[in-house]
């Protein structure tokens, strides 16, 4: 994923979203939740690979970056977390590798308006044997739709902005009805150059 400026996009105080090369799995990621005591929308550095408090073990439990959206809301996994704890992972792009027409190519997909995307997520706070708190996410993923679905079968769920108090839990509401992608036309695709080999 790649940087997102999140000073208008999420009303922080803080001026950029730093989700560039070091972002990935196990490693730590920017995101955005209401704080447990202020209940204000706060953003934090999570390790991306969901550990629910639950969790009996230590780092050798399993732990997934994605959770489906058909399924988030009944695996025990992920369920506790959605109902209580809903995030926002923002970033100006994502990278994907096709499934679809010509295998292995790489590309960026954005929002058409240039605006940064405000991926579905979930946290949780796992407290480790020798007392320290892990906080760690994942991503919402859901069946492709409109240019994504050319060259793959899911995708993040994206939120729209006028949905983001729901999914955050700032207004009431079913959270679960938003489990659906709505940006059907509003993704581009860009084809990334292959890298060259270092023996080239």
């Amino acid at each position: 994923m790649m940087q997102a400026d999140a000073t208008d996009m999420f009303g922080g105080d803080w001026e950029q979203i730093e989700l560039g090369p070091g972002a990935g799995a196990g490693r730590p990621g920017q995101v955005i939740r209401l704080h447990p005591t202020t209940r204000q929308r706060h953003m934090d550095w999570l390790t991306w690979g969901l550990m629910p408090a639950s969790t009996a073990g230590d780092h050798r439990a399993p732990q997934p970056i994605h959770a489906r959206a058909e399924t988030v809301t009944e695996l025990p996994m992920f369920a506790e977390a959605f109902r209580k704890r809903r995030a926002i992972v923002p970033a100006t792009a994502y990278f994907q590798h096709s499934t679809r027409g010509i295998l292995a190519q790489r590309y960026a997909i954005c929002r058409k308006d240039g605006h940064p995307l405000a991926i579905a997520g979930l946290w949780e706070a796992f407290v480790a044997p020798g007392g320290e708190i892990v906080r760690t996410y994942s991503i919402i993923t859901a069946e492709a739709t409109g240019a994504v679905a050319e060259i793959h079968d899911r995708m993040p769920l994206v939120l729209e902005e006028a949905d983001w108090p729901l999914w955050l839990g700032e207004v009431p509401g079913d959270a679960a009805r938003l489990l659906h992608p709505t940006l059907n036309d509003r993704l581009a695709t860009r084809l990334m150059p292959r890298e060259r080999s270092a023996r080239n």
